[in-house]
Order: structure tokens, then C-alpha cells, then sequence
């Protein structure tokens, strides 16, 4: 299969790249080329997106593509470009495409979507909803140019695992190993949901391998908070080098618990009431102040509480958690680094006292 990835240098692009060129496909990756590298083995063609002959380096035709975008108008350059020249695509969108974010169990093929963006929008990091309408509109004009027989559409939860830029999850790693009081939000029954981006690329070039069309949920089974939590905790993150001095800060000691086979102080968990949380400036999901990985409910009870059983039938293949915590810590261990979001060691501590 002669496979192109529009992106194909950071994170979920470089996974499908490298799991594309395992399987013994021809890969090209068209990108800027500022982000990162692509991985060893692909063709890499560089591209400006925003011009709207920036795909003319690219020649021939390809068997299928994987496009991340989120800009329509990159969208619409492709589709000039690529029109009559590519077999199947396969387009990541999101679950921020959802109209209803606080019905619990949504399925794919009956939850409501977000109109489309307005034509002239071009900033989807305007806000959450403005970021969803964009994927809508992507989605769109991909079905209406390739046809819906044509269309793999992806729309991927929360994206987890090495290499991951963001540091969402990694925020909890970190806290793990840190051990001591663990300020936890919410409720051990309070949903979570992610997927390995190993498992959503295997999915999508065994999508492209066998021309899969139709919507999607990218992503894993909701779990517990209370599980995932022990699901790090009990990941044997020493062996992956977690607690050891290539990953851990300054005044950041390894520890777990004692009967997970970690050394160091044993991490308790305290759940703090969201009310509390966010009467206190402590922002949801991700960024500085912030508890990643969590949503006030009911507004989001249905962000993460996806009914995958659609995505399963169709080939998604989720790993166990304990894995995706081990070889992203081996990852940040070896030096790899997302951004550093959350709180800090001070502000958990102060929260936790003015909580008590």
C-alpha cells in the first residue's frame, strides 16, 4: 500500500508512520517539517498547508492518506491536490465534534454533531466548541469530495502514550511516583477514557488495509477514576525506570505502593469534590492550576463515557493501561518530555490543607 500521512512528525502522525512502514507499506510524509522529524524509513516531502498549492510537491497516487488536520481551508487544499489521485482516507477528527457532551453511553451512529464551522473560520483554538466545529466541517468536506464509501472517520478521545506532547498523562505518572498525598478530583467513580496511540495507528492502517468507512469513536472503554489511578500506581513504573533519577525532579522522590513493588512513601488518595476545586481557581483537563484528565460532571458526563462497542467490533484493539503507563515512563526516563501541566507540588499542598 503506498500510504500517505499529511503530518506524519509528531505523535499520533509518527505512529501511524511507524506502524505503517512495520507492516512493509510505502509511506510519504508531507509536513512544515518544524515540529519534529518524520520517523526513519519514510519519504518526507515538505509542504505549507496554508498555500493553497503547497501540496504540489507531492506526486503520483497513493493507495490511502491519514490527515489530521483541523483547519478546513488546509483541508480544502488537499482535496484541490490530492482530487482523483488517492483510494481511501482516513481522517482524524475528534470527540469535541459532539453536540452533547453531558448524556452519559453516547453511541457513534446516534449522537448529535456540532454544525459546521462558519466558512471563514480559521481558529479552532478558540475555544472548545469552535475547535469541534472545525473537525466538522473537515469531516464534511472530506465525505462530500471522496465520497462516503471512501471516508474512514476517526474521531479520537483523549490520545495517550509515548511521545505524547501534551503531558496530560504524564501529569499523573508523575504524581504516582511522587507518592505521598495524592489530591484526586471528583469521585473514584467518575468516568475516564483514553486510548494507546499505538492502538488507534494499528487501527487505522489496518482502516486504510481493508478501505473501513464510516464515524467512529477513537478510543478505549471508559473506566473508573479510582481504576486508572490504580492502574498506574501498579504498573511496576521502577522497572520502566520511572522513580529513577533519569526522570524524577529535584524534590520529587520515587514511591508507590508498598504492594505494587515500588519503593518509597506510598501514595494515598484524596478525593476533593469538584465544587471545591473549582471555587479554588483549579482549572479542568489540562493546562497551568489544572487536574488533567478531568471534566466537571454532569456538563461533561459524556466526554469520557463513550459506548465504543462500534470502534471494538471494527478492529480497535485497546492495550492494558498497566502497559501504556510502563513504556511511557520508560519514554520520559529516557529523556522524552510533553509539556508540564497540572498543579504543582505547592499548589496540590495548599489545596489540600485549605480542603481539610
Amino acid at each position: 500500500m503506498r500510504l500517505l500521512v499529511l503530518g506524519g512528525t509528531v505523535f499520533l502522525g509518527r505512529a501511524v508512520a511507524r506502524r505503517a512502514l512495520a507492516a512493509g507499506h510505502d509511506v510519504t510524509c508531507a509536513a512544515r517539517g518544524s515540529s519534529g522529524d518524520p520517523v526513519e524509513g519514510a519519504r518526507f516531502v515538505r509542504v505549507d498547508r496554508d498555500d493553497p498549492d503547497g501540496l504540489a510537491g507531492l506526486t503520483g497516487d497513493f493507495d490511502a492518506v491519514v490527515d489530521v488536520a483541523r483547519h478546513p481551508a488546509r483541508v480544502r487544499h488537499a482535496i484541490r491536490s490530492l482530487a482523483g489521485r488517492v483510494g481511501h482516507v482516513t481522517f482524524v477528527s475528534s470527540g469535541s465534534a459532539y453536540a452533547d457532551t453531558s448524556t452519559p453511553h453516547q453511541r457513534v451512529d446516534t449522537a448529535p454533531l456540532l454544525g459546521p464551522a462558519p466558512p471563514d473560520a480559521e481558529d479552532p483554538w478558540q475555544s472548545a466548541e469552535a475547535y469541534g466545529a472545525c473537525k466538522v466541517s473537515c469531516e464534511r468536506l472530506l465525505v462530500d469530495a471522496f465520497g462516503a464509501d471512501n471516508v474512514f472517520l476517526c474521531r479520537a478521545g483523549l490520545i495517550v502514550g509515548p511521545e505524547d506532547p501534551i503531558g496530560r498523562f504524564e501529569y499523573w505518572l508523575r504524581r504516582a511516583a511522587r507518592g505521598g498525598e495524592v489530591l484526586v478530583p471528583g469521585t473514584p467513580d467518575d468516568l475516564v477514557q483514553l486510548v494507546d496511540v499505538r492502538d488507534l495507528a494499528d487501527w487505522i492502517v489496518d482502516a486504510a488495509q481493508r478501505r473501513l468507512a464510516g464515524a467512529f469513536d477513537g478510543t478505549g472503554e471508559p473506566m473508573r477514576r479510582a481504576d486508572f489511578l490504580a492502574g498506574l500506581l501498579g504498573a511496576g513504573l521502577s522497572d520502566a525506570g520511572l522513580l529513577g533519577a533519569g526522570l524524577s525532579d529535584a524534590g520529587l522522590p520515587g514511591a508507590g505502593l508498598p504492594d505494587a513493588g515500588l519503593p518509597g512513601e506510598a501514595a494515598t488518595l484524596s478525593y476533593v469534590p469538584q465544587e471545591f476545586l473549582l471555587a479554588h481557581g483549579v482549572a479542568p483537563w489540562s493546562g497551568p492550576r489544572s487536574l488533567p484528565i478531568w471534566l466537571p460532571v454532569p456538563e461533561y458526563a459524556g466526554f469520557m463515557s463513550r459506548d465504543v462497542a462500534p470502534s471494538l467490533a471494527a478492529g480497535l484493539r485497546p492495550r492494558p493501561l498497566a502497559e501504556t503507563a510502563r513504556d511511557t515512563a520508560g519514554w520520559l526516563a529516557a529523556g522524552g518530555a510533553g509539556a508540564r501541566i497540572g498543579l504543582t507540588e505547592a499548589e496540590e499542598t495548599d489545596l489540600l490543607n485549605a480542603w481539610r
